[in-house]
């Protein structure tokens, strides 16, 4: 598997004398990507982690909202049967298509499955408890482990990027999102035990690419929920970057009350707050994810 390369920095042709970003290394700058002429074909990343409660669901929705703050088309894929995703945004679950009845079967246009967030240019398909019976009935199918690219390659050529917010688990619903996937973008928790379950994490993607999916690739490792007053957070995220250099973002996400307030709005951070340091912080992922994968 072909691993991240080194970032090339576009705006700054040195790095003498400039200052240290919180991962240690000199801070970086990623340019306001140009429009695009078209939408289309998507590239698709899960958002993966075993452990729970490291800002998976908060990742995927505000850098879904930023991606679409630069003109991309973003699809959000709740594929957790806590339909943490959807409570989120506060798409209805009840009654409605549902990622469920598109692995199934049961409904076979994602079209329907589809719904607009107040965010333009950002949609969403939603999940619910009925989710967590998946992989009882995906147990016994014909290539189980690419029922989602199926499904999502019917609306592939409709957006730019399509964001799965992944289950903390390496069950067969994750193995179905990483076999659908471009790229895996990693949240990482600023704390010792989060570090514990990376090199799992790893090898799984490293058994997926070479056994189910060889255009899978690390899009990168994000750290999350950093508080860089303590000794034990910044210890935490030097290790990280000594681990992997060149796979972890410049850009860090820092703990604040603000993600929380905008859980209880049903909105990204990107309108709830948009001056806000956690809103500076999503659009500075999104641009340095677009510099890493440009536009195809």
């Amino acid at each position: 598997m072909t691993n991240t390369s080194t970032l090339e920095d576009t705006l700054i042709t040195t790095e003498v004398d400039l200052p240290l970003g919180p991962t240690g290394r000199p801070r970086r700058e990623f340019p306001v990507p140009p429009e695009l002429r078209g939408h289309g074909p998507a590239r698709v990343i899960a958002l993966c982690n075993q452990k729970g409660g490291v800002g998976k669901t908060t990742t995927t929705v505000n850098l879904g909202a930023a991606l679409a703050t630069y003109g991309r088309r973003v699809l959000l894929i709740d594929f957790d049967p806590q339909g943490a995703l959807s409570a989120n945004l506060k798409v209805e679950t009840d009654d409605v298509s549902t990622i469920y009845e598109l692995l199934l079967g049961s409904e076979r246009d994602p079209q329907v499955a589809i719904q607009q967030t107040q965010i333009p240019g950002l949609d969403i398909i939603p999940a619910n408890i009925d989710l967590s019976a998946a992989e009882v009935h995906l147990v016994n199918e014909v290539a189980r482990e690419h029922t989602l690219a199926r499904v999502l390659r019917r609306v592939s050529d409709r957006y730019d990027v399509i964001l799965i917010d992944c289950q903390p688990s390496l069950g067969l619903l994750t193995v179905n999102a990483l076999s659908a996937a471009d790229g895996v973008l990693v949240p990482l928790e600023c704390e010792y035990f989060a570090l514990r379950g990376v090199a799992l994490l790893l090898q799984t993607i490293e058994k997926v690419h070479d056994r189910l999916n060889d255009k899978l690739e690390l899009a990168g490792i994000l750290a999350t929920m950093h508080d860089g007053r303590t000794l034990h957070g910044r210890q935490v995220l030097e290790r990280v970057v000594e681990a992997f250099p060149e796979q972890v973002f410049h850009t860090v996400i820092s703990r604040t009350v603000r993600f929380p307030e905008t859980t209880a709005a049903g909105e990204p951070i990107t309108s709830y707050a948009s001056s806000s340091v956690g809103a500076g912080a999503y659009r500075a992922l999104a641009r340095e994810l677009l510099a890493r994968w440009p536009a195809r």
